[in-house]
């Protein structure tokens, strides 16, 4: 069934209700509090009401979920509630929704989380056009909670070995109902924490097509006030451990064994298996603590390959090594420096590797080898752009940057255009840097060249001996704090800038899609946006026949000695008209041209502006807004007055004194003749 575009219309009932696109299941236990805000935010979706169904499953709550949800169900025919007893669990809930569900598509919202108000409009509409079996929308954390990942572009078909998508298992995404079925997928029931795994896995193992939908926020994971959300609950820890085994021996089931199956397991050793070995594991006496790493030292043997193990953080790492080898003290001491204290900062050692700060480094006493310490390959450069704007012909640059634990000694600016890489140093203080880019000067004392030029920071740490030493060194791309629209953003207006003995030229801000990174478009004006782009004009007659055109822009950076002329162009012609020039701040222009008459015609005009050797013709257009946008602004002659056109552009005088030097020739060569 097609996405319809009216989000207003009214609810119908009876036969003339269509079958609705998705069905909205929401599991509820004792969420009082929180359901006007998660059930509110699907009663306000703009996808039009008759194409959704809401199944709100009590579980039995004992706070009055129950009662709101009946007063809903009063209020919104489109709402349905089911009640049973309390399952321990979502997974029961969730399964009598889909046992109930009708939709084409069905989408699992938990009842403390929230929808945005175009979320399902954009996944069903991801889903029709893809033919999508499932759809992830971007995810964003709330109240504490963060985001199990951050899902940043759109993509029509993603594979679980080569997206981020299997980072996220549980059960809000949109999933297309047939596909639910066919494979008949179900959630286990009665377990309060990792009920979805089964169902998530196999549905991203098997799907045919897996699209993400990213250029919005569509769902947001909020954290509870008092803490009470699943994932934070007191649990058997070895119970669940057991039961992770019995899920991934599903998972190395459909998956043969390498490189794909690790890149799932690293997964699950981040997200199920170590997870347990921080405050619950020290919340537990030493035997506790032992029957914990029993439990889990199986799901190590099985599936923990060297590849995996090197994927892993040093301080997962180091727990999945003490968990394999029976370090138990060890393991306790890693943990330890995780949650109660702090891990050492980290080292930049004479073989210039990395090292992280844990417990017994090279202690010749354990069995702890220097790789499960290293975390060369993990530091990543932290950095900020706070600010860019130009000062005259100059960007200027401001963030904070530096490399976790081992902070940075200098910073530069790195501009890369086609495997050419020019540096800018940077004044570097306490986390903060400032750079100035001048394109008279940026290629390394002498000027930039045209092109779209990317802006990275590179910076580096030295090792104890300085920079004699071994040197760190990490870049990034900037990326503006400020993601709004570049239009209202003055340092994103096109400019004039001077390069020295190259002449000036347009330079232009722009952010790359989708991942914002920072660009510099150099003497290519119009490729990205346009010098001028508000350059709008008007045309004013009098009775007397004397026309005016006037017309206004903003013209960051034109250089004071410019010359600024309207000028009119018809098919073959141009003709240049004398102008008068007005400056006020803000780089706001005024350009004004009167004229008696003109050649008989339709004229197009432009803005023609000249510096040194550089020029350039900017299309004047109408205040008004058509269906198009403004319309290029014309001057309309209906005929006579070529001659006083002329007069004013200062080529009568010229045709007249061609003329009276002909007559003078002609007149000789007749006294000649009579001699």
């Amino acid at each position: 069934m097609p996405v319809p575009e009216d989000p207003a219309a009214e609810v119908p009932t009876g036969s003339r209700a269509p079958a609705p696109t998705v069905s909205v299941i929401v599991p509820v236990h004792n969420t009082r509090r929180y359901l006007d805000r998660s059930l509110g935010s699907v009663f306000a979706q703009t996808l039009d009401r008759r194409h959704i169904e809401v199944i709100a499953v009590d579980d039995g709550s004992t706070d009055g979920s129950a009662e709101w949800l009946a007063e809903q169900a009063r209020r919104h025919p489109h709402l349905t509630v089911l009640s049973q007893e309390a399952s321990g669990g979502a997974g029961k809930p969730r399964n009598a929704g889909l046992a109930r569900a009708t939709g084409d598509y069905v989408f699992f919202l938990d009842s403390d989380d929230r929808l945005d108000p175009e979320a399902l409009f954009w996944l069903t509409r991801t889903a029709q056009k893809c033919r999508s079996d499932i759809v992830y929308g971007r995810i964003a954390g709330a109240d504490g909670r963060a985001a199990p990942v951050d899902l940043r572009t759109t993509s029509e078909r993603v594979s679980v070995f080569d997206s981020p998508v299997y980072w996220s298992l549980a059960a809000y995404k949109l999933f297309r109902r047939s596909f639910v079925e066919r494979h008949r997928l179900r959630f286990v029931e009665g377990r309060l924490l990792a009920e979805d795994l089964p169902f998530g896995i196999t549905a991203l193992l098997r799907a045919d097509v897996v699209s993400v939908f990213a250029d919005r926020t569509c769902y947001y994971l909020h954290g509870r006030e008092d803490n009470s959300n699943a994932s934070r609950q007191d649990t058997d820890w070895c119970e669940y451990l057991g039961y992770i085994g019995t899920v991934l021996d599903r998972v190395a089931a459909e998956v043969p064994p390498g490189a794909d199956r690790d890149k799932l397991m690293v997964r699950h050793f981040h997200g199920e298996i170590l997870m347990p070995f921080g405050a619950p594991y020290l919340a537990r006496d030493p035997a506790g603590r032992t029957a914990m790493a029993a439990a889990a030292r199986p799901l190590v043997e099985r599936h923990l390959t060297d590849r995996v193990l090197t994927a892993l953080p040093p301080g997962l790492r180091l727990r999945a090594h003490c968990l394999r080898a029976g370090l138990d003290d060890e393991l306790t001491a890693v943990v330890r420096a995780d949650t109660g204290t702090r891990p050492a900062p980290p080292r930049l050692d004479d073989d210039g590797r990395v090292y992280a700060g844990y417990p017994y480094f090279r202690d010749p006493q354990r069995a702890l080898p220097d790789a499960c310490y290293d975390l060369t390959d993990r530091v990543v450069l932290r950095q900020r752009l706070l600010r860019q704007h130009w000062v005259g012909g100059v960007l200027h640059l401001r963030g904070t940057a530096t490399l976790p634990g081992l902070g940075g000694d200098t910073v530069e600016i790195l501009l890369r255009r086609d495997g050419t890489t020019h540096r800018v140093p940077a004044r570097y203080e306490d986390g903060a840097w400032r750079a100035a880019v001048d394109p008279a000067t940026a290629a390394d004392g002498g000027p930039l060249a045209d092109g779209v030029w990317g802006l990275k920071i590179a910076v580096a740490a030295y090792g104890p001996g300085g920079a004699a030493g071994p040197v760190l060194r990490r870049e990034a791309w900037l990326v503006p704090e400020d993601d709004g629209e570049e239009e209202s953003d003055p340092g994103f207006v096109p400019r004039i800038v001077g390069r020295g003995p190259a002449g000036p030229a347009v330079a232009a801000l722009f952010r790359s899609r989708p991942h914002g990174h920072l660009n510099v478009d150099l003497g290519r004006d119009g490729a990205r946006r346009p010098l001028g782009d508000d350059l709008r004009g008007t045309v004013d007659r009098t009775r007397s026949g004397r026309t005016t055109v006037t017309a206004r822009l903003t013209l960051p950076g034109c250089p004071v000695d410019a010359a600024l002329r309207l000028v009119l162009h018809d098919a073959t012609r141009t003709v240049a008209l004398r102008t008068t020039v007005e400056r006020a701040a803000g780089d706001r222009y005024t350009v004004r041209a009167r004229l008696r008459g003109g050649p008989p015609g339709t004229w197009r005009v432009a803005l023609r502006v000249t510096a040194g050797p550089f020029h350039r013709e900017l299309p004047v257009r109408t205040a008004a807004r058509g269906d198009g946008g403004p319309a290029p602004l014309a001057l309309t002659v209906p005929g006579g007055g070529f001659r006083a056109l002329l007069r004013r552009a200062g080529l009568l005088r010229r045709a007249g004194l061609l003329r009276r030097a002909g007559l003078l020739r002609r007149a000789r060569l007749l006294r000649r003749a009579r001699r």
